[in-house]
């Protein structure tokens, strides 16, 4: 296949092959986002297993993404070696199986080395499945990444149900995450063999173990970082500004952030057709401009009701954008996996130092100067969505194959 450095390890499937594929890689991106939600509703009880401080704790949960970081750029080297199915399995499998570890760990001196091996798991697994999700996306010549990580919301929102239900029944989570772990290695292990399986050229060397991220993946990615820095403030820190700020009562402030966590997994769900019809360039660009309107909505509210109004804006204006952006890395040169790779870093960043960059403002000023911030990046996705179009395309960046290849799949 041009310019994406990888082959077919035999005859490309035929049209009904690439649905499964789609399917199969949905499934995926579900059992990927399903493990990070069930991880995150035991926190309390690692917390409490392990006896370290709040202060201790936040320490601890930068190590999944300094692990994400680090081991992301191997991903194509795996990929070069086992193919692209087979490495998605493998490290699918352990990023399923990672999800043990925390809750096994005895003390905080064993949290630290089991968190930063569970981000790396995440990272590389990350990577693997966005770039099938992109190639999957060219073959069929339609926009599918947005609804790829909306089935990842759904996985996320899924995993948080099961959690939540497990831990009110006081179940060990150990059992419950040693269970789930199970559960989600067979399920990911099925769906893998159903994506498309490629085998990198024969005539390209493997790709370095680390690498500096090509410069367009760099200019893509800091679209991603306005997205994802809005994603972490306003999950981490709506249902606090509606607390604090407005004197709403607890449960409907935490009701805030569970609606701007479905608003963003609808709106991914439904976003590869807003996508086929205006195209990515257009469509984050009235993603920015919605974000931002939910920004200054937030800013000026002196009631909970707008105030929910602009989380729901911005959950809906930036839902598209991290999708888009893994889609538009992919094509952006030789190396796809190296291009998805420095994207993810630099969104992974993004989201570790949101929540602490919000309440550093805040604890400066105010709550509502530190979304003032918030609402400048999301302006700039309306400013900077250009970076996303394909050279040769005025519509979206998933360009479809040539007619000739689209036949020959």
């Amino acid at each position: 296949m041009a310019g994406t450095g990888v082959t077919d390890a035999s005859t490309p499937p035929p049209v009904d092959g690439l649905r499964r594929a789609r399917w199969a890689i949905a499934l995926v991106f579900l059992v990927h986002g399903t493990v990070t939600g069930n991880f995150a509703t035991r926190i309390p009880w690692i917390q409490d297993h392990t006896g370290i401080t709040p202060g201790q704790l936040g320490l601890a949960l930068a190590f999944p993404a300094i692990g994400a970081s680090l081991a992301m750029p191997l991903a194509g080297r795996v990929s070069h070696h086992l193919g692209a199915r087979a490495a998605l399995r493998v490290l699918l499998a352990l990023w399923t199986l990672a999800l043990a570890l925390p809750a096994l760990s005895p003390s905080g001196y064993v949290l630290c080395p089991a968190l930063l091996l569970y981000g790396g798991a995440a990272g590389m697994s990350d990577v693997a499945m966005n770039a099938l999700g992109v190639e999957t996306e060219n073959r069929l010549g339609k926009p599918i990444m947005s609804g790829l990580h909306g089935m990842w919301s759904a996985g996320a929102l899924v995993g948080s149900a099961a959690g939540t239900v497990a831990a009110h029944a006081g179940t060990d989570a150990r059992i419950h995450l040693g269970v789930a772990a199970l559960l989600l290695t067979l399920l990911g292990t099925v769906a893998c063999q159903g994506v498309l399986d490629l085998r990198s050229d024969p005539e390209d060397g493997p790709p370095p173990r680390f690498a500096l991220p090509p410069k367009s993946a760099l200019v893509i990615g800091a679209i991603g970082f306005c997205a994802v820095f809005a994603e972490g403030a306003s999950l981490d820190w709506s249902a606090v500004y509606l607390r604090d700020v407005l004197g709403t009562d607890a449960g409907l402030a935490a009701a805030s952030t569970t609606a701007f966590a479905c608003t963003m997994a609808v709106a991914r769900l439904v976003g590869d057709k807003v996508v086929a019809r205006f195209g990515a360039v257009r469509t984050v660009r009235g993603g920015g401009v919605l974000a931002t309107a939910g920004g200054l909505l937030i800013m000026t509210a002196r009631h909970p009701a707008p105030a929910m109004a602009g989380f729901a804006l911005m959950g809906l204006g930036i839902a598209v954008v991290v999708p888009l952006a893994f889609a538009a890395a992919g094509r952006s040169g030789p190396a796809p996996s190296q291009a998805i790779a420095g994207v993810a870093t630099i969104t992974y960043t993004s989201g570790l130092i949101a929540p602490s960059t919000i309440g550093g403002i805040a604890q400066a000023t105010s709550l509502t100067v530190s979304f003032a911030l918030v609402t400048a990046l999301t302006l700039g996705l309306a400013a900077g969505a250009r970076v996303l179009r394909v050279p040769g395309r005025e519509t979206h960046p998933t360009a479809a194959a040539p007619a000739s290849d689209l036949e020959r799949s």
